[in-house]
């Protein structure tokens, strides 16, 4: 009897295989590292065949773990780093270049003459997205471009393009599927998320053939089988999402309004937009969140910059904490930052106030002042940029937020939960299960092989650590967030 679903995470570091029961439970979990590969400043590159390598052995090691068996698995669920752009031949199943990863600028330039030539409105309106570096389109032009023979393969239709979900399903079927689903495609810059198809004018304009993308399948559907020469077993592949699509999914944010934030480096918040794909100028990408049969969700999604980065900073940089565990035991020695506000804007502030110049500051600092003020205005740092932006996504949508669904790993201090719960003035819903990204493929496989009757089943059987509830008034919370605005306008523009 078939008792686990697997997960395979693909994440930017490393490759992660979780096996799930059907309740939700983990029952094994194996990770392996892999190298960064920087060949330029800016640049950043993965070899697919590591990549490939490590999610393999990480898949075998699991199940072997526990002395399962691969009869013992219903089937694999994937969920991938985004944007991550592999080109291959389609014969040889060789990549004709590394993996460039979401996070490489080289294609900086490429994005900059696109906006002096006036594609910005165009392909926001089609794809939800900025013209940025971040997506996988300019990426797979560079590649085109640059390798030699790349170009000429192309048109012939002999290479293969695909997002890291996409390697894998090809690797995993030995090459007898090229398919990719809506979460990964809408992040391509290619994908025409209201018409879900890819879009020929935006190929015209990246000089992208067609012939080399792959189908693109709702991210709950059967994308084949594993090649018994693999595994030795024939599995199906049954879901598949970019991560952060993935973990919407596994926090069971199912209804219009949903939202969850993941705190990680940075800090990821996803909002289900429902049928209706909101396209806005203020700085929010839309994407898709889902397709499950024929029906597509939509998203919202908004970044901060810096989230577990200022944890990281006050460990590292201004050796304040030995841990980043530390932060909350040093941060509750004061009953408040008194009056200090640090705004920890390293790399510039994102929405709402997308200004690349901005700079950290610690201000209001008095005789008085400690370390231990500095740690707790760290921390309530993290949630005043959060609430910037599910503030500007209620503002942008008209959607009423209820309340927040958190993951990641600053989502287990439970003295930034509760300020967060605070400053937002809703209650901060925290899982049993943090791993919602692996999760959230799993429930898509689930679901596609009948594990789950359907996604109220899976939201049934959700269980929750906590849920945290404000206590602070909105005379409070008026006062705090004037003060933080005005902390916030002391930093901009600071690198001109």
């Amino acid at each position: 009897m078939k008792k686990y679903i697997m997960a395979l995470d693909q994440g930017t570091t490393s490759s992660r295989c979780i096996l799930f029961d059907k309740d939700g439970n983990i029952a094994s979990l194996v990770q392996r590292e892999f190298p960064q590969i920087f060949p330029s400043e800016g640049w950043v590159e993965h070899d697919p065949m590591v990549i490939w390598s490590t999610q393999i052995s990480a898949a075998t090691e699991a199940v072997l773990k526990i002395g399962a068996s691969w009869g013992e698995i219903y089937g694999i669920g994937i969920t991938n780093q985004r944007e991550t752009t592999i080109l291959w031949d389609k014969h040889t199943g060789e990549p004709v270049y590394n993996a460039i990863v979401w996070q490489c600028r080289r294609t900086a330039r490429i994005c900059e003459e696109l906006k002096e030539a006036g594609y910005s409105h165009l392909i926001k309106g089609k794809t939800g997205l900025l013209i940025d570096p971040y997506f996988s389109a300019t990426k797979i032009k560079w590649i085109l471009d640059n390798v030699e023979g790349a170009r000429e393969k192309a048109e012939r239709g002999d290479l293969c393009f695909g997002t890291i979900d996409t390697w894998l399903i090809w690797k995993l079927t030995a090459g007898k599927v090229h398919a990719t689903d809506y979460t990964n495609a809408s992040r391509t810059m290619l994908y025409n998320i209201k018409e879900l198809d890819w879009d020929e004018e935006l190929l015209r304009i990246f000089d992208i053939p067609r012939a080399i993308l792959p189908e693109v399948r709702p991210s709950s559907s059967l994308f084949g089988v594993t090649d018994k020469g693999i595994l030795g077993y024939e599995l199906p592949i049954g879901g598949v999402a970019g991560d952060q699509q993935a973990a919407l999914f596994g926090q069971c944010c199912f209804g219009k309004g949903d939202i969850k934030n993941t705190y990680g480096t940075g800090a990821f918040m996803l909002m289900n937009t429902g049928d209706v794909p909101y396209i806005t100028d203020d700085g929010l990408l839309t994407t898709i969140a889902w397709g499950v049969g024929d029906k597509v969700i939509y998203a919202l999604e908004g970044s901060v910059f810096t989230c577990g980065a200022a944890i990281q900073w006050l460990r590292d940089g201004m050796k304040l904490i030995e841990s980043a565990q530390d932060s909350e035991y040093y941060a509750r020695k004061v009953p408040d930052s008194g009056g200090v506000m640090v705004v920890p804007a390293f790399q510039g502030l994102g929405a709402p106030w997308w200004d690349p110049y901005a700079r950290g500051i610690i201000i209001g600092i008095t005789r008085a002042t400690n370390k231990y003020h500095i740690i707790r205005a760290t921390l309530e740092s993290l949630a005043y940029q959060t609430t910037d932006v599910i503030n500007l996504m209620e503002e942008s949508t008209g959607i009423k937020i209820t309340s927040l669904k958190v993951d990641g790993g600053a989502s287990a201090n439970n003295l930034l939960m509760s300020f967060q719960s605070d400053i937002l003035g809703i209650p901060i819903i925290r899982p049993s299960c943090i791993e919602t990204t692996a999760l959230g493929a799993a429930y898509l496989c689930g679901l596609t092989l009948g594990v789950y009757k359907s996604m109220e089943d899976i939201a049934m059987g959700k269980r929750i650590d906590s849920i945290i509830n404000p206590e602070m008034d909105d005379g409070w919370r008026a006062e705090k967030k004037a003060i933080w605005k005005n902390a916030v306008n002391r930093c901009l523009g600071w690198k001109a």
